[in-house]
């Protein structure tokens, strides 16, 4: 995309962009003269950009630089005044009028992320949609990828590229796939209610097994495989409804506390039968009475991905484990089984949707392909991620990694917007 080649750019014109920048500001501040008519506040002063050598010549260069970049470019000082704009940034209205006359602000969106890597020390990245002017003007909002960096201890840059496009065709792909889902399922219904009438109807007493003839027994083999299919397309349509709103990017509602003895519980219960057909034991180790902070029904659905993902890809007579831990910051939940593994190059990409490792091994276990994309997406909105080590014929660990504290407030905190191609199972 265009924006990550610029964001190359920009790191090398920031170096002599930005000194510029703040020079001139601390020189307004020290009675220094600025250009003419320029207001108070203002961050779009071109520095000596007419001198052809020398230091304030490259300056002016590394100004020019900024200034033809399409990605936006806003640097804050400690304060979150904007010290250095360009151009782009300006066109995507990533500034606002300040408290005074003549004076401007930055978005309230890149005062918190400035404000958030300076307490953190680490970049960050989200993207998310704006309105575009004061009552969005009857259009589309505004796609923005946005990249903060710190450049020292108060000062912090802010990088900001047009994803418009690309939202609204993610827009577009998810509203098709929720509206065929929703056609799907009735026919789906019909389906298996018609299979399961089959079967009844092909059911002969087992005491006469001799009067049930080749094609009477064809019926009932054929019913069978129709109502197994019905049901795993089934599956297929509800769990594309739930990635689909999970893809939505509506914020939680607010996070509750969520006992982990619960979701625990739940999770082995739900996958109690699947597990004892295999001969395959569940464990599980950590500490009682410890809570996360989020939705009850998202987190048990997450871990229950896991358990059953484990599930499909271990022999019988295998041991999954469950293992919880915890520090100030962060719970682990680790999922581990005995099975197939996954090979190297395909461990990137588990979390796509519909990738599969080994497409006749997933075929025969039935599975959708989307349950692990749903684990990470639901990590993702609750604040956290899931990862995957793993090696051929030595099972597989996958790890659900949870914020261990309330969030902070919403207005602390600007919406994340996920747009990826996919994300799902082996």
């Amino acid at each position: 995309m265009e924006w990550e080649y610029a964001a190359g750019l920009v790191s090398a014109a920031l170096a002599v962009g930005v000194g510029a920048g703040l020079a001139l500001a601390r020189l307004r501040r020290s009675g220094g003269s600025a250009r003419p008519g320029a207001p108070e506040g203002r961050a779009d002063i071109e520095p000596d950009d007419d001198r052809p050598a020398g230091k304030h010549g490259l300056k002016g260069l590394g100004r020019k630089s900024l200034d033809s970049l399409r990605v936006g470019v806003v640097v804050l000082d400690a304060e979150d005044h904007p010290v250095l704009v360009n151009p782009a940034a300006r066109a995507m209205g990533l500034l606002r009028s300040g408290g005074a006359p003549g004076t401007i602000a930055a978005h309230p969106i890149l005062r918190t992320l400035a404000g958030q890597v300076r307490r953190t020390g680490v970049r960050r990245e989200v993207e998310l949609d704006l309105p575009r002017g004061r009552a969005g003007g009857g259009h589309a909002p505004l796609g923005l990828h946005l990249r903060a960096v710190a450049l020292n201890s108060t000062h912090v840059a802010v990088e900001a590229a047009d994803v418009t496009e690309s939202h609204r065709l993610a827009r577009v792909r998810r509203d098709f796939v929720a509206n065929v889902s929703h056609e799907l399922r009735t026919p789906i219904g019909a389906l298996q209610l018609l299979a399961e009438a089959l079967l009844d109807a092909t059911q002969m007493p087992e005491a006469a097994p001799e009067a049930q003839s080749e094609d009477l027994l064809a019926a009932r083999r054929f019913a069978e495989r129709i109502h197994h299919e019905s049901a795993r397309m089934g599956r297929l349509v509800n769990e594309l409804l739930e990635l689909t709103r999970l893809q939505d990017a509506e914020p939680l509602p607010d996070p509750e506390p969520v006992s982990l003895d619960w979701v625990i519980a739940e999770v082995i219960d739900r996958t109690r039968t699947t597990s004892s057909a295999k001969g395959i034991e569940i464990t599980y180790d950590g500490p009682k009475g410890v809570m996360a902070y989020g939705n009850d029904s998202q987190i048990a659905t997450a871990v229950t991905n896991l358990v059953e993902n484990a599930i499909a890809y271990s022999g019988e007579d295998t041991k999954v484990s469950i293992t919880l831990r915890h520090s100030d910051d962060w719970l682990e939940i680790d999922v581990a089984d005995q099975g197939i593994g996954i090979a190297p190059q395909d461990v990137e990409r588990v979390f796509e949707r519909f990738y599969r490792a080994d497409q006749a091994r997933s075929r025969s276990t039935g599975g959708t392909g989307l349950g692990l994309a749903i684990v990470k997406h639901i990590a993702t909105n609750h604040g956290g991620r899931v990862d995957v080590t793993s090696s051929l014929g030595d099972g597989s660990t996958f790890t659900l990694r949870l914020p261990a504290r309330p969030p902070e407030s919403p207005s602390s905190s600007p919406t994340a917007i996920e747009i990826e191609s996919g994300v799902a199972g082996r």
